[in-house]
């Protein structure tokens, strides 16, 4: 009986106005859910962009060296695989194609920086050879791409 008496009581029909006002459509739109779910995309899309750089599988050699420090611009990669392939980022290039290609993207490229990847099965020379290919296309800032881990040459254990 005293909930009935409450609810007759001034402060009632205020109640009821407000109810009425929750009733109505919201016009207002709830962006936090939105926002939510473009964070963790952003997390994700951060988290697998470096990862999507370079597809050509090598077995890359093992060194102590540290690794270089990162850029603005896009690296630029180019891959000799175990049977002497050379791949420029994603594309097969014959040998004879590799200068006029690396002309053409130096033309296009803000940095002269190029990062070379070898199967550390390759013969030496053809690694050198690449290079001079490079250095003839316009790139003379070339960085060797190498596995960490490897051995140490001053007598301290591999890690």
């Amino acid at each position: 009986m005293g909930a009935g008496v409450m609810q007759s009581g001034g402060g009632g029909g205020k109640r009821r106005r407000r109810s009425r006002r929750r009733s109505a459509p919201m016009s207002e739109i709830n962006v936090t859910p939105f926002v939510d779910v473009m964070l963790v995309l952003l997390i994700i899309f951060m988290v697998a962009a470096p990862l999507l750089t370079v597809g050509v599988p090598v077995e890359l050699p093992k060194t102590a060296a540290n690794p270089l420090p990162g850029e603005q611009e896009e690296p630029l990669t180019v891959t000799i695989g175990p049977d002497l392939g050379i791949t420029i980022q994603t594309t097969q290039v014959t040998a004879q194609d590799l200068v006029p290609k690396l002309r053409a993207i130096a033309v296009e490229r803000e940095s002269d920086r190029v990062y070379l990847r070898a199967d550390g099965s390759i013969p030496y020379e053809a690694v050198v050879q690449v290079m001079g290919a490079l250095n003839a296309g316009g790139f003379a800032n070339i960085g060797l791409v190498t596995d960490i881990g490897g051995p140490s040459m001053d007598g301290s254990p591999e890690n």
